[in-house]
């Protein structure tokens, strides 16, 4: 099966976010290509999760997992970390109280 570029993902992502009016915002624009994305989810009351795409090597599944969760500075200062040694990395936050952000949806691996 053919891989979408990260550009087409995160412009589909950020659609199907708005549709269920859902903010979300494109912190750090990664490379077009094949850049990785990061998902940072604040619930807009100091705290805050970050996912990150990974491949199951039992299965050949990509499926998203929690890379931090906690205080927003602590999963901020994940995401920096991050980004130092990868500039190519895509990064969007999702802002919503009720902690949707849809990954878990058919058709966002």
């Amino acid at each position: 099966m053919p891989r979408l570029t990260a550009r087409f993902w995160v412009d589909a992502y950020l659609t199907r976010l708005r549709l269920q009016d859902i903010p979300a915002f494109v912190v750090a624009h990664g490379d077009d290509t094949g850049g990785a994305v990061l998902v940072k989810l604040a619930t807009l009351d100091g705290k805050a999760v970050l996912f990150q795409r990974s491949f199951d090597l039992m299965t050949g599944d990509r499926k998203w997992i929690e890379l931090a969760s906690g205080d927003e500075a602590e999963v901020d200062a994940t995401v920096s970390r991050q980004r130092s040694f990868d500039p190519d990395l895509w990064v969007i936050e999702v802002e919503d109280r009720q902690g949707r952000h849809l990954l878990d949806k058919p058709g966002l691996t």
